[in-house]
């Protein structure tokens, strides 16, 4: 019998992806308005701000589907949220730090 091998498609993009503010809520399944909101309080930052179309990367909307879960699972206002994110970052930050530290010994 034959074995059928299967290749996962990986596709590469040179230029970085951008998203406008519609597609990013579209994609974390909110309304633009809300994720407007959610940049006034400085949860999520655009890459690109330049005239009146903000711009942001896709790595933002797993972010705002953790601030959604936050919200909605466990009911924290968005200073909550704040601080959660900011905790978060800096434990993932300090887990690349450990790793790079470890692999050198």
């Amino acid at each position: 019998m034959m074995t059928v091998r299967r290749y996962d498609i990986v596709l590469c993009r040179n230029e970085r992806q951008q998203l406008s503010l519609d597609a990013l809520a579209s994609c974390a399944g909110m309304p633009p308005a809300l994720v407007e909101r959610f940049v006034e309080f400085g949860l999520i930052d655009p890459i690109d701000s330049g005239g009146a179309r903000w711009l942001f990367d896709p790595s933002a909307i797993p972010r705002l589907r953790m601030i959604r879960r936050l919200r909605e699972s466990l009911g924290m206002n968005l200073a909550g949220i704040a601080v959660t994110l900011d905790l978060l970052d800096r434990l993932c930050a300090l887990k690349h730090e450990n790793e790079k530290l470890r692999s050198r010994l």
